[in-house]
């Protein structure tokens, strides 16, 4: 049945409202990794090195982290129709402002504003999905919103690399504004109030705690990769995060409307569910971000063509997701979760064996496979999760979930880029062998990088099996009934 009704029992279309979501949850998640192929022709233009582009990331990751924990009082507060307006209008202003950006300062400025909008939509988007399904369907649904999620991110390289070779920069963002512009006006005749809303009250403090808390981890993790472990820089980040995250945590509970209801963890199912999400998310992102850099630097690739490489795994989870989700509406996630982790495992393991000469297409299956696998626990893991949650909760744990997902990507991402770093400037030969010996130095040299990437995918490939000994500890049923009274 295509129209049903809101929380004031006016009619309204269900599909056109989800088709408004899908394609405003592509565009915001698209950009995300749009850039990342960018940033030399970045460098060139603006004439600013490696650490301040990256900015670009780590600021759109900073703010869309702050912004996560805050989703669950806006949504109690605000009309939902004009929260996710409001979000996507923000959007559309970044995206302007980085198109008509005159130097890397505005430019900055530009994907700040865009990552407000992203950490405002993003949860708006998830739980409207899940409010205005039944338990029954949300699999199915969220299969649709795992299309975009999954999607999205994967194939923004590609993309970007096909534009760049015939454009300049400003194309990317050229691209993005029509379609955030095509999506505000589908909202403003779309999207209904489907959520109920209240007057919570706004804790300051938890706002405060959870602004440093959030964005001191997401800083210091997102620094590691250039800075170490070492670095005082990622060290004092880290701890302000660690100490503020716990002071915001305590604070949550203590209050009788918090900020953010961490009480959702007193589900057993939820909680396990926010776990291998996390660990799933670690395990992906991380290899996304290390093993371009293989196929560019070990095996001399562009950026276009890396992203060429790893597009199938993008399509598979393109093609999976959906398929995913109504296998889960009938048999729940656990065996999807089991079978998918087996996948991820599966995939993992010959990464850790790649040589200087392993032919593309067998990078190009074994990441498929792998991509595979994730669809099968990302969407289905989550959905299990938020069925196990009482409605008037829903909120609250989507942002919580996105919350430690977010975390999780950083992580899981930092660990790999330093373990990569760390091996391979162990198993560097002396400098001195470059005069005395210069073949047996680049020979040598070429296998400390390549002990760096197989280190780095070992570590990923802990992850995943950590994930499927976890994931045999999920119940068989669709829906923790028991947790969700």
């Amino acid at each position: 049945m295509l129209t049903t009704t809101d929380v004031n029992g006016h009619p309204y279309n269900r599909l056109l409202l989800v088709i408004t979501l899908l394609i405003g949850t592509f565009t915001t998640f698209l950009t995300q990794t749009i850039l990342t192929t960018a940033y030399p022709t970045l460098m060139a233009d603006f004439h600013i090195s490696a650490s301040a582009v990256q900015w670009l990331t780590t600021g759109f990751m900073l703010i869309m982290g702050i912004m996560i924990p805050v989703s669950a009082w806006l949504l109690d507060k605000f009309n939902v129709k004009y929260l996710y307006l409001t979000a996507m209008t923000i959007f559309f202003l970044g995206s302007l402002i980085c198109w008509l950006a005159p130097d890397f300062q505005v430019l900055l400025a530009g994907r700040l504003t865009q990552a407000i909008g992203v950490g405002m939509s993003m949860p708006t988007f998830q739980t409207v999905m899940f409010t205005i399904f039944p338990p029954g369907k949300r699999g199915s649904a969220m299969g649709l919103a795992g299309i975009v999620i999954g999607l999205a991110p994967a194939i923004g390289p590609t993309l970007s690399g096909w534009i760049l070779l015939n454009h300049t920069w400003r194309a990317l963002f050229a691209v993005i504004m029509p379609i955030a512009a095509g999506v505000v006006l589908l909202t403003i005749y779309s999207m209904r109030k489907v959520l109920p809303t209240s007057n919570p009250k706004i804790d300051i403090p938890s706002i405060i705690a959870s602004t440093l808390g959030f964005g001191g981890l997401l800083y210091g993790f997102s620094t590691v990769g250039d800075a170490g472990w070492t670095d005082s820089q990622v060290l004092i980040s880290l701890a302000i995060g660690i100490i503020f995250v716990a002071l915001f945590c305590v604070r949550q509970l203590r209050l009788e409307t918090p900020l953010l209801e961490l009480r959702v963890f007193k589900s057993r199912t939820y909680t396990l569910s926010v776990i291998l999400t996390a660990v799933a998310f670690m395990s992906m992102v991380g290899v996304e971000m290390v093993l371009p850099m293989y196929i560019q630097t070990i095996r001399g690739e562009s950026a276009f063509h890396s992203g060429m490489i790893l597009f199938p795994g993008a399509i598979m989870m393109g093609i999976m997701s959906p398929i995913t989700g109504r296998i889960f509406d009938k048999i729940g996630a656990k065996r999807l979760a089991v079978a998918g982790l087996f996948l991820l495992v599966a995939g993992s393991l010959p990464l850790v064996t790649l040589t200087a000469n392993t032919p593309i297409i067998y990078i190009t299956t074994i990441y498929t496979v792998r991509m595979f696998g994730i669809t099968m626990v990302t969407m289905p893991v989550t959905t299990a999760g938020m069925n196990a949650l009482p409605t008037h909760l829903i909120n609250h744990g989507t942002a919580v979930n996105n919350t430690v997902r977010q975390v999780a990507a950083s992580i899981g991402t930092a660990i790999l880029v330093s373990v990569l770093s760390v091996v391979t400037k162990d198993a560097t030969p002396a400098a001195s062998g470059r005069l005395l010996d210069p073949i047996h130095y680049t020979n040598a040299m070429n296998n400390a990088v390549i002990a760096g990437y197989r280190a780095a995918f070992a570590v990923s490939l802990v992850m995943a099996a950590l994930g499927l000994v976890l994931s045999l500890f999920l119940k068989t049923d669709v829906i923790d009934r028991r947790d969700a009274s």
